[in-house]
């Protein structure tokens, strides 16, 4: 509780969990808060069931492991996975995690030594860490659920009670009873299905496109010396070259980091709609009344299609070489729907061996589904044909 309450943690109710999706499925405003309040609660679940099956848990390792749980995503920014990287630069929300772990450690209020090694997978038993970090953790379990039933999209729906029950531990590893299977294969396929149809749908894909662009035009002008309006916290980082290294070297970066949230980028987004900088005013404008890039997909490179579409951009704008990013182009996404290389899912057959999910016979996860799907894409500002409304015509 004395984490809940800290104020770094607070912050995460300022969070959303799903970055812009909300654009598209307007119940998607949970938050950071509730997931990890949410997967802290499962951890407690599978400790209590791997307890009842005998394995060695010990009071300070359950109660490290929730903490490890509880601030696995304390290192997010606004809005989540969409602005990562691009205010911050050369360190992942897990590793800014890590720091602010660290620091509430030296602090001298909290004793996280037991929940950093379980987080950074140095505690002997591995088994924990996986409870955090896996294919199969407490994260995931947690915010398929969450994300399914706020976006109303029920194909995220999984039955983790029953996976929960089925959990086991052998060789100092996870791994699943072999009658807990098909819950396990519904919750492969259930990911799979809720990253194409929500985490990077178009429209998603788009406004999380936006949003970046409106911070890195921002931080163009910011260097040319343009006075932007900001919360304290965001002119920080606009006008300051903060990189990994820095955010680590000094608990005063860290702390303007631990500052900003959502609000803080809404905020300032509405008031540069009015900006004299065309493009900037362009952009946020676009996110204020949700006028998102147009998106296309495929499984093959558009090059062809990006050349057509700045040819018609050109019919409407005066666009030089520099700004065309923020007007149109093109990238890769991907995802995979059971990775091999990571932590692998272990099923315990009822012979007692210990096979890979993918490789039990008549398995719903095979090898046809461990390979990555990449799809190309291209991206771009709408022309009046394109989405007519009634100020366009």
């Amino acid at each position: 509780m004395q984490l809940v309450e800290h104020r770094w943690f607070q912050r995460l109710r300022y969070i959303r969990q799903m970055g812009m999706a909300s654009l598209v499925y307007p119940g998607a405003v949970h938050t950071r808060f509730h997931h990890s309040l949410g997967a802290a609660h499962l951890m407690g679940t599978a400790l209590q069931v791997l307890s009842g099956k005998g394995v060695d848990i010990s009071p300070e390792e359950y109660i490290a492991a929730r903490q490890a749980i509880l601030l696995h995503d304390i290192g997010h920014g606004p809005f989540s996975h969409a602005l990562e990287h691009t205010l911050v630069s050369g360190i992942s929300h897990e590793d800014i995690s890590m720091l602010i772990m660290k620091r509430l450690q030296e602090s001298g209020h909290f004793d996280l030594e037991r929940a950093m090694a379980i987080f950074d997978n140095h505690y002997p038993k591995k088994f924990l860490h996986q409870l955090v970090s896996s294919q199969l953790d407490m994260d995931r379990m947690d915010y398929l659920n969450r994300d399914s039933f706020f976006t109303g999209v029920s194909e995220g729906v999984i039955g983790y009670d029953r996976i929960l029950q089925m959990l086991v531990v052998v060789n100092g590893n996870l791994a699943v009873e072999e009658k807990g299977i098909h819950s396990v294969e519904k919750f492969i396929v259930a990911r799979r299905l809720m990253y194409w149809q929500v985490y990077l749908h178009k429209a998603v894909l788009s406004a999380e496109l936006l949003i970046i662009n409106i911070l890195k035009r921002a931080k163009q002008l910011a260097r040319q010396g343009t006075d932007l309006f900001g919360t304290p916290a965001l002119r920080f980082f606009l006008y300051e070259q903060i990189t990994g290294a820095g955010l680590s070297s000094d608990i005063k970066v860290l702390e303007q980091f631990c500052a900003l949230d959502d609000g803080d980028i809404t905020t300032s987004a509405k008031v540069w709609t009015n900006h004299s900088d065309p493009i900037l005013s362009m952009l946020c404008t676009m996110l204020m009344n949700r006028k998102l890039y147009k998106i296309k997909m495929s499984n093959q490179p558009l090059d062809q299609e990006l050349e057509a579409v700045k040819a018609n951009l050109l019919r409407y704008k005066k666009i030089n070489e520099a700004e065309w990013p923020f007007y149109a182009f093109s990238g890769t996404t991907s995802n995979s729907t059971y990775n091999e290389n990571d932590e692998r899912i272990n099923i315990l057959m009822k012979d007692g061996s210990l096979k890979n999910i993918s490789d039990v016979d008549n398995a719903l996860v095979n090898s046809s589904m461990t390979v990555p799907v990449r799809k190309y894409y291209i991206g771009y500002q709408r022309v009046p044909h394109d989405n007519p409304t009634v100020s366009d015509l």
